[in-house]
């Protein structure tokens, strides 16, 4: 065990200030409960979706050695891959029952989930999406008329809020149309440019068009939010016949500094599998869906897990759309906490990176006190079953619509895979 790689990950103390510590060799932990054979030591008295993802690290010829508590402000899970001598970590939210319960004071405290070109993701952020602008084409606007009625605040006004509460990476996109005011907000807000994490999407249209579009939109972006970088730039929908280019474009862009990580968004299985199979250099390093216990593809999950793509989730608090559901006024009853809190909760336990939004600043804060208190395995247990087939159904028919959106081919099925991994 000479050669024992580790991680230390945590947040260093201090408002607007969360940064990684970075990779850096530790001496191993002392432990009898390693295993090599793929099965998770009983006496480790890991959470359910914790064993989850250690079990995923072993189906990958990776070792478990032990959840180790570093001298920070929550724990880690490792593993070990002797082929690559390196640590890779499966998750940083889970805790195990024998530990103290993760607690943060600030939403600058926040715990950081690691990405494999050793980014640090922070495990909550601010969504900018209807915040101050609706799309003409939104899904929902369009049903509903809501793209014709006045916003209650502008953009700026809201991130500002964001910023005030703590909230230190920012979610936004091309097709969200409100970057400059974003952008005016973080001028104003004097929290400096290393403290913020920013990510954005390129939109279907600018994809269809071709390099030459993606980095003029690229500018764009950077010049409304202020910035010479972004440190995630996703592609926001895999238009069919367009997306590889895009993402290999995107790595181009990468190579000049324009763009610390590449992702992706509402990718199904096989979008991944076409990425891959086109020989990139880089896989993403995320795929931003929809996840919340009412839409919750476990298999899809799995498989993005076991690749080392960690999941944004976004809808995590579903609009609102269900805060009467029996089983989570049960639970938030229970805990004392809002609904809201408890899909958060949910979203944070699962390991995946949580992305409320809100235009209200008390709800802003409120949505961001997931960290102070855990659900119980039957609980969690309940939350993962409210998923049902027509959630299923509905999720495949807005894949298959969306991904020419705003393309030449919009209103077609031109090019869509009809088959892909549902759950």
């Amino acid at each position: 065990m000479a050669n024992w790689q580790g991680c230390q990950m945590g947040t260093k103390r201090g408002r607007g200030n969360m940064k990684c510590l970075g990779w850096e060799s530790i001496s191993p932990p002392k432990t009898t409960s390693s295993t090599s054979s793929g099965r998770i030591p009983s006496n480790i008295g890991l959470k359910p979706d914790t064993k989850l993802a250690a079990s995923l690290a072993t189906k990958r010829n990776l070792l478990l050695i032990e959840t180790i508590r570093f001298p920070m402000r929550f724990t880690t899970l490792c593993v070990i891959n002797f082929r690559l001598s390196a640590a890779f970590i499966q998750s940083t939210i889970p805790q195990p029952t024998t530990h103290t319960t993760l607690r943060m004071s600030t939403l600058t405290d926040t715990p950081t989930v690691p990405l494999r070109n050793g980014m640090a993701h922070p495990a909550i952020g601010f969504g900018t999406y209807k915040v101050g602008f609706i799309p003409a084409s939104a899904s929902a606007a369009v049903a509903s008329g809501d793209a014709t009625k006045p916003v209650e605040r502008t953009a700026e006004e809201c991130v500002a809020d964001a910023l005030d509460v703590g909230y230190r990476f920012l979610e936004c996109a091309e097709f969200y149309g409100n970057e400059s005011e974003v952008g005016k907000a973080i001028a104003k807000s004097g929290v400096k440019r290393e403290d913020l994490f920013i990510c954005s999407k390129v939109w279907t249209s600018t994809i269809e068009q071709g390099p030459e579009a993606i980095e003029k939109q690229l500018d764009k972006t950077l010049a409304d939010l202020g910035t010479d970088f972004v440190d995630l730039y996703l592609i926001h929908w895999p238009v069919p016949g367009k997306h590889v280019e895009a993402y290999k474009t995107l790595e181009q862009l990468s190579e000049k500094g324009k763009i610390k990580g590449i992702g992706v968004s509402n990718y199904a299985w096989e979008d991944y599998l076409e990425l891959k199979d086109a020989g990139v250099k880089s896989l993403p390093l995320v795929n931003q869906i929809e996840i919340n216990p009412f839409l919750y593809r476990k298999n899809t999950i799995e498989k993005f897990m076991e690749e080392g793509v960690v999941l944004q989730s976004y809808r995590s608090l579903r609009d609102g759309k269900a805060f009467d559901d029996p089983t989570l006024l049960k639970i938030a009853k229970a805990h004392n906490r809002s609904v809201a809190q408890i899909l958060g909760r949910w979203c944070v336990q699962k390991g995946f990176i949580y992305i409320p939004k809100s235009v209200k600043k008390e709800r802003m804060a409120e949505n961001s006190q997931v960290l102070d208190f855990e659900l119980t395995q039957e609980e969690v247990s309940e939350l993962d079953n409210l998923t049902t087939p027509e959630a299923i159904e509905t999720f495949v028919q807005l894949y298959r619509k969306c991904v020419n959106r705003d393309t030449s081919k919009d209103g077609t099925l031109d090019g869509v895979k009809m088959d892909i991994t549902k759950d």
